[in-house]
């Protein structure tokens, strides 16, 4: 099947017969069942925490089988909440879904439902985004000094350990030190969730190394079972949760091209009458299209595989 011959290109927001826990900027997460939930990852996009009104076509999709790919690969070493990505498998598993498939096929996560960890676990392999501001602003990152001499883009040797606050809908995350997290989880928790971000980072950075790609940063987020086993959950490695650099354009000294949706921050920084607060802008379509290849691009280049030929990993 190819792209074009996608059952939902472009699904702005999900309407299921299942009870809504949360809708976030891009996810519509639903309760399906007592230990599971339904991940719904829509096409909509934001910038600068403002959602647009115009969706990304195949981005929920991209997502959700980008994330399946990299657990696929992690299986064998992490522990993880994905139950199944494939269509067949949730529908018999929450029945309740046959027959509206257009609205969550191949864009849906089913997992466990876990207690989640409110620490974002980021890991910055190269010094850019909101580290690079602080750093240039005062040499510092989340207020602990970083060495001198470092420059935009630049790689960290070796790479930091930076948390960041969960924030709630509509704040913004906060880097924090990782003596913070230590007092917020105790140390046991702490530098767990700590060893576990940097080995899973280390891997996706020599992947994406092999396919031409730099992983500059990632965040990545984890939740409590019942019985206190630790679950690497929600998205990962996708780009809406890292930067993605071409290797082939990288340059220190200045911001990178990013495989995401980087046309649509662009475009928006351009406006000169639009404040960076709602209502937002319309988006051309053009903005849109050159968003989705980027999109496309990523998974592309990541698997090897263009997304409507790609069939999902089984778990379990």
């Amino acid at each position: 099947m190819s792209v074009s011959e996608s059952p939902n290109p472009t699904l702005h927001q999900s309407d299921l017969p299942l009870p809504l826990l949360r809708k976030g900027k891009v996810r519509d997460v639903y309760e399906a069942g007592p230990e599971m939930l339904l991940m719904v990852a829509s096409d909509r996009v934001s910038a600068f925490d403002v959602v647009l009104p115009q969706g990304i076509p195949h981005k929920g999709e991209v997502l959700t089988q980008v994330t399946a790919w990299w657990l696929s690969k992690l299986e064998a070493s992490f522990d993880h909440h994905l139950i199944s990505v494939t269509p067949d498998e949730i529908s018999e598993r929450v029945p309740d879904l046959k027959g509206i498939e257009d609205q969550w096929a191949r864009r849906s996560m089913l997992v466990k439902r876990t207690d989640p960890v409110l620490v974002e676990c980021v890991v910055r392999g190269y010094i850019t985004g909101s580290a690079w501001k602080e750093y240039k602003a005062q040499g510092t990152l989340a207020g602990e000094a970083l060495p001198q001499g470092l420059v935009e883009s630049g790689r960290l040797e070796p790479a930091i350990f930076s948390p960041a606050t969960k924030a709630e809908e509509g704040d913004h995350d906060e880097n924090i030190t990782f003596d913070a997290v230590v007092d917020f989880l105790g140390p046991d928790l702490a530098h767990d969730l700590r060893h576990k971000a940097m080995e899973i980072y280390a891997f996706g950075e020599r992947t994406a190394e092999e396919r031409g790609i730099i992983l500059a940063d990632t965040k990545f987020e984890f939740g409590k079972l019942p019985d206190g086993t630790i679950l690497l959950i929600d998205e990962v490695m996708t780009p809406d949760s890292s930067r993605f650099w071409p290797r082939e354009h990288y340059a220190t000294g200045r911001g990178q091209p990013s495989l995401d949706k980087q046309p649509i921050r662009d475009y928006l920084d351009g406006l000169s009458d639009w404040d960076k607060k709602p209502p937002p802008p319309d988006l051309p379509p053009e903005v849109v299209k050159a968003s989705s290849d980027r999109y496309l691009e990523i998974f592309r280049r990541l698997t090897g595989i263009e997304l409507g030929a790609y069939v999902p990993p089984l778990f379990g």
